[in-house]
């Protein structure tokens, strides 16, 4: 696993480069009945979510990309595991959805190519109260506790794995996380963070053995240089603060742009006031 373009990689917010023509991440097909059966296994280094051909990204990428597969990284109990940073803030966990460029006929032919693969990545924070929709991974972890087991799980909406806004996000050229680490991913990295509960945090980091029959934990990858890449931000990162707010029942996101201008003329009508006094 070598190469200038490696990841996971921290993203400092105030070296990155807005560009206007980053658009919102489009999804097509995501939203599966129960009738549809997905296969969930263990694979020794993550719990992987098999993915129909029928999920794509439609929007936000030059190309269209066809869905492969999800998985998770994640810490233990004595702390976080995502694996991309934000600010040297490692999160608790974090999901990767992949795909791969449907200019190329197979997920094999298109990890080899620069721009064969697009991954989509959340982070995953404690919340107070439990998500439903990651509830429907969870509640089959005991059943595939040992390297190799799987289980057939009831089709459901994998966008709501992700944020409810996908319009703000990182961009940078990187590789697959683990081994070969093929050079061919163009991530994408949501800003807003997926909320779970500590139950189900516990139920992810001590559900699973690795293929040495050891608990599977920490199974992150540790930061690699950047060489020189640029991290494109759909947004002013400027206006964003690394503190996380709540957005809404299962998401938060960060400080945006009225909410800092809000506090800075808050100050100033202070200062304004108190001079009058004097």
């Amino acid at each position: 696993c070598r190469g200038a373009m490696q990841s996971p990689i921290n993203i400092n917010m105030a070296s990155t480069i807005f560009s206007p023509y980053l658009r919102a991440i489009q999804l097509s097909g995501y939203s599966l009945p129960a009738n549809e059966r997905l296969k969930l296994r263990n694979n020794g280094h993550t719990v992987v979510l098999e993915l129909p051909q029928s999920l794509a990204i439609t929007g936000g990428y030059a190309q269209q990309y066809r869905a492969v597969q999800l998985h998770l990284h994640w810490g233990a109990t004595t702390g976080p595991g995502s694996e991309h940073t934000i600010n040297g803030h490692r999160f608790s966990a974090e999901i990767h959805v992949v795909h791969y460029n449907t200019k190329y006929d197979s997920f094999k032919e298109a990890m080899v190519q620069p721009d064969g693969l697009a991954v989509l990545a959340a982070f995953l924070e404690m919340g107070p109260r439990d998500n439903p929709y990651y509830q429907e991974l969870l509640d089959h972890m005991q059943q595939i506790q040992r390297d190799g087991e799987e289980v057939w799980v009831p089709g459901f909406n994998i966008a709501s794995l992700l944020p409810v806004n996908l319009k703000y996000y990182y961009r940078y050229n990187g590789s697959l996380t683990t081994p070969p680490c093929y050079q061919a991913v163009r991530w994408t990295v949501f800003n807003q963070t997926m909320m779970i509960s500590r139950d189900q945090m516990l139920k992810l980091i001590t559900s699973l053995r690795n293929d040495d029959g050891k608990p599977l934990q920490s199974n992150y990858r540790q930061i690699q240089s950047l060489h020189g890449r640029r991290v494109l931000a759909s947004f002013q990162p400027t206006f964003f603060a690394p503190k996380q707010l709540p957005a809404e029942e299962h998401s938060s996101s960060s400080f945006q742009a009225g909410d800092v201008l809000a506090v800075l003329f808050g100050v100033l009508f202070a200062i304004t006031a108190l001079a009058f006094l004097l």
